[in-house]
């Protein structure tokens, strides 16, 4: 993994502490992630989800895009889960993808952990 990369996943260990964090390498200097046991609740049915994304190596300067959640998310009120989501899958697994493109991307302070707070608070507000 390159030095940048490594100090993404650091970051996330760091604010993601009371969830199971794996990272994988992938070929090219970046990693996988996979990060269970984020709390999630209303609007879904579910309590809880694991988001996993790709840090890619040209990361800081690349957006770390998108992201994936348990494929059987589901809304309280039985409604789709709408623009934004997706079937998908992420290394060979089912999942939900989430797509929240980072339009105006700073290298100097658009982490993947800040991306990945962005993402959940959309989530949780979603209508």
């Amino acid at each position: 993994m390159s030095p940048s990369v490594e100090k993404a996943i650091e970051e996330l260990r760091s604010s993601f502490q009371d969830c199971e964090l794996d990272v994988e390498t992938d070929a090219a200097g970046g990693a996988y992630v996979v990060i269970r046991g984020i709390p999630l609740g209303a609007p879904y049915s579910q309590a809880d989800t694991w988001i996993s994304f790709q840090i890619t190596f040209q990361y800081p300067y690349a957006d770390v895009y998108p992201h994936f959640a348990r494929p059987d998310l589901t809304r309280l009120d039985g409604r789709p889960l709408g623009e934004g989501f997706g079937q998908a899958q992420f290394r060979n697994q089912p999942a939900i993808q989430i797509s929240r493109r980072s339009n105006k991307l700073n290298p100097a302070i658009d982490t993947a952990t800040l991306k990945l707070l962005k993402v959940l608070q959309w989530l949780r507000t979603h209508p």
